[in-house]
């Protein structure tokens, strides 16, 4: 089941990622090796959860409430423009180049017809939002995903995925805005706009039943990050029932004697 969509990895998306799974914070007796300073990422995974509850949700609600849903959905689609640009170079840098010419036409398209992207022509005529940034490109090169982290405000992460934040902060366009105010207001209308478009997607989680939901989000993360590195095709994990378990309990035949051949 896939829970979560292609997000820009700042501030506000990553807080919602503690609300959706807020709940249980014992840490379980058996460690996962993939997360081996748990009971630091548990802390911060409460301290996320808290500051969602008191900003961030609230002021999405408002949000939501005063803003159309065609604006929104305006909104997200200026961002998503925003950010193809990131997707279309790490296109080349894994080597995808029909990926990197659709990618790239979706930016020019939607540039131009789509009043600067927001609205999604390219999408409409059969060239699909992709997605791809630099921490799966560090993956697709071969680079593991180091130990987990929940960060600081930044929710979610493993080593790689830090690192290559960073990358796709200098590959995004808007990085680059002079005016400190216009660079402001855009980070915080398109994070504030996310968070409001993903309030539904508590009720979903909630359903989910989750017992421990850190260690449910944690999994989520992994599992969703892999498979995007693949393509949506990630390499199957061998376990028993890749085995004919009757096949290897049979002992192996000792070799008789040759038939003797007729002269």
């Amino acid at each position: 089941m896939k829970l979560f969509n292609n997000t820009t990895p700042t501030i506000f998306t990553a807080l919602l990622f503690p609300a959706l799974f807020s709940g249980c914070a014992i840490v379980p007796a058996e460690r996962d090796p993939r997360d081996p300073w748990e009971s630091m990422n548990r802390a911060v995974f409460k301290f996320n959860d808290a500051a969602d509850k008191a900003v961030l949700k609230p002021a999405a609600q408002a949000y939501r409430f005063v803003t159309p849903k065609i604006v929104r959905t305006g909104v997200t689609n200026f961002f998503s423009n925003i950010y193809d640009v990131n997707v279309f170079f790490n296109d080349l840098f894994q080597g995808k180049g029909q990926r990197a010419v659709a990618d790239a036409g979706r930016v020019i398209i939607n540039t131009t017809f789509g009043l600067g992207g927001i609205i999604d022509v390219a999408g409409a005529a059969g060239n699909p939002k992709r997605n791809e940034d630099f921490g799966q490109t560090m993956g697709v090169w071969g680079m593991g995903p180091g130990p987990y982290w929940m960060l600081p405000l930044l929710g979610p992460s493993s080593t790689r995925d830090a690192l290559g934040r960073g990358v796709d902060t200098l590959l995004t366009p808007t990085s680059y805005i002079d005016n400190t105010r216009l660079s402001r207001g855009l980070f915080v209308l398109d994070n504030l706009n996310l968070r409001a478009n993903l309030l539904g997607t508590e009720r979903v989680l909630d359903e989910a039943g989750a017992i421990d939901r850190y260690s449910f989000l944690r999994d989520s993360y992994l599992q969703r990050r892999e498979v995007l590195i693949y393509d949506g095709n990630p390499p199957k994990k061998m376990d028993d029932d890749d085995f004919d378990l009757e096949e290897l309990d049979e002992p192996e035949q000792p070799a008789g004697p040759e038939p003797a051949t007729k002269q």
